[in-house]
């Protein structure tokens, strides 16, 4: 008990000190952790330790997806769905067949169903690792596609995982395959989005923030269980949740409690990532032990690894480039259609135009348009007219294509599912080490040339354009709030000296006013007419000066 005390000690400062020191080196931190691991696998207590997959796959990752899925900016999620889409399903299964006949073609005894199980495997990006990406100058679209493809490919890896599994030992069938997939999915969306929904609907009865804290921890594990028991993919619930609350939060929770939420959960996020990679690390030698037992195809297995390697990021940036290139498309239509869509928005934000769309449509219909229809197209127009200027003012080039190729980095989902191979499984202690090696490799090989490959590929943004339209961003938010607060009638006045009573009167008028601006910046967030950054920033900015109201209302008391 005592040792297990040190060494859980241990890691923590381990990844404290790694978390500080590693940017001051120029490192990222992960990698220090990984090899900090591997150096404390040939100490005799680490020789032959073995960590269960189901406590990453089940244990670790639910979470960190959840708090991941939590803190993205849901707007942007959504304006990327589309790419994030076709990278978290298309680009894992392209990638796994050609790994199948690749991994079938170097290991003859393998079999191309098993070739496709190992491809799976090794196919999915990570979102433990890709959070080396955000330590880099990037594009913030680069940033949402990374987050959300790592955050929704594990469940197109594992159910091909499966599915190849399953064919080794009977008849394969495309169609059944494709239902599965498709049932895993949309079961973890509706077990996700209910979860989410309930989360929320407790929570905001409970006023103390500790207990509030607490019930937070158990949501990812409230949503990926259920769904696991249903067959569907726990991960993909977990970040339903995740995304719903995050959505949500501000309009239900109190100022407090989401700070108190953020302050754990970013402290629960560095503990978890950090054990992650040091448990990568640790493993490796007992991994190349068992293969030296078995085969002793150590160094043809690492050889077969890097191949592995070289060839899913041939597979990635085959798919990447025509893909910027439908996105391109899509951004010059865009263009093409602006003065359209603006005109439509100029008209629908007077009265007299709003009553005229209302009067067309109604001439157009058969059945006519109600307000609220309206009132939701018009949204739909202002949330169109939002998007075309974000892929204008946030366009994909070299640059930003080359950072999603390279970062899109193997990590714990690689490392957890592949110690979930058959006990039967041909040369298992070999496609173990192939896999960890990949993700090995992966963390080493793109996470420590990421930065420095960026700063090669020059970045086509005009940093004064930028400037100004950062600057352009804050004087319309700044109007915003200020127009907001001053629509909130102020309380009277009393004549004479100020009393207690004037103190209560102004405290509450100013909070109604920070409760008016908040609901304002969130509908601007709806529509997403500003940059989910300075919103971000702006809706902080509240909440802390609500506290600072609150509390010292309570000193006072």
């Amino acid at each position: 008990m005592t040792q297990l005390l040190v060494v859980m000690v241990s890691a923590l400062l381990v990844i404290a000190a790694s978390t500080e020191l590693g940017p001051r080196l120029g490192i990222a931190s992960p990698l220090v952790l990984v090899a900090i691991g591997v150096g404390a696998s040939f100490m005799p207590m680490f020789g032959s330790v073995h960590i269960e997959p189901e406590w990453i796959l089940e244990g670790v990752l639910p979470p960190l997806l959840y708090s991941s899925a939590v803190s993205m900016p849901a707007m942007n999620f959504r304006r990327e769905f589309g790419a994030i889409s076709s990278l978290s399903v298309l680009l894992v299964v392209a990638s796994a067949l050609v790994l199948g006949v690749f991994f079938m073609v170097v290991l003859p005894d393998l079999g191309f169903a098993w070739g496709v199980a190992l491809g799976a495997i090794v196919s999915p990006t990570d979102a433990v690792a890709t959070s080396i990406i955000k330590q880099t100058s990037v594009s913030k679209r680069v940033v949402a596609m990374l987050d959300g493809e790592s955050l929704l490919n594990d469940a197109t890896a594992l159910v091909l995982l499966r599915t190849a599994i399953v064919a080794t030992a009977a008849s394969f069938s495309f169609w059944g395959s494709v239902a599965t997939f498709v049932y895993s999915v949309v079961a973890a969306v509706a077990v996700g989005w209910f979860v989410g929904w309930l989360n929320l609907a407790v929570r905001k009865r409970v006023t103390d923030s500790t207990v509030n804290t607490v019930i937070s921890f158990a949501v990812p594990f409230v949503a990926s269980v259920p769904a696991e028991a249903l067959g569907a993919s726990g991960l993909v619930a977990a970040v339903v949740a995740g995304i719903m609350t995050g959505i949500r939060a501000p309009r239900d929770l109190s100022p407090r409690n989401r700070l108190s939420d953020s302050q754990n959960w970013r402290t629960i996020e560095l503990v978890l990532e950090g054990t992650v990679f040091l448990t990568m690390g640790v493993q490796i030698r007992s991994i190349v032990t068992s293969v030296q037992h078995d085969h002793g195809a150590v160094g043809m297995s690492v050889l077969i690894a890097l191949g592995a390697l070289a060839l899913t990021l041939l597979v990635r940036a085959v798919y990447v480039g025509p893909l910027l290139s439908i996105l391109a498309w899509r951004a010059r239509h865009g263009e093409a259609m602006q003065p359209r869509i603006q005109d439509m928005h100029d008209k629908m934000s007077t009265p007299e135009g709003k009553q005229e769309m209302f009067e067309e449509a109604q001439a157009r219909r058969r059945g006519g348009m109600s307000e609220r229809q309206l009132d939701r197209f018009a949204t739909r127009i202002t949330q169109g007219l939002a998007n075309i200027e974000y892929f204008l003012r946030e366009p994909l080039g070299w640059r930003e294509g080359a950072a999603v190729v390279w970062a899109g980095m193997r990590g714990a989902v690689t490392v957890a599912a592949a110690q979930t191979l058959p006990e039967d499984t041909p040369l298992r202690s070999v496609l173990i080490l192939i896999a960890f090696s990949v993700a090995m490799l992966s963390l080493l090989i793109q996470g420590g040339t990421i930065g420095p490959l960026l700063k090669l590929v020059p970045d086509r943004a005009d940093q004064d354009v930028v400037d100004a339209q950062i600057t352009a961003e804050h004087t319309r938010l700044m109007e915003l709030l200020r127009s907001t607060a001053e629509a909130v009638p102020e309380p009277p006045h009393p004549e004479g000296e100020p009393t207690q009573q004037t103190f209560a009167f102004a405290k509450k008028h100013r909070l109604a006013v920070i409760d008016a601006q908040r609901a304002a910046l969130l509908d601007e967030r709806d529509a997403g007419t500003f940059d989910a950054e300075v919103l971000a920033n702006a809706l902080m900015n509240l909440d802390a000066a609500q506290i600072s109201i609150e509390l010292r209302g309570r000193l006072a008391g």
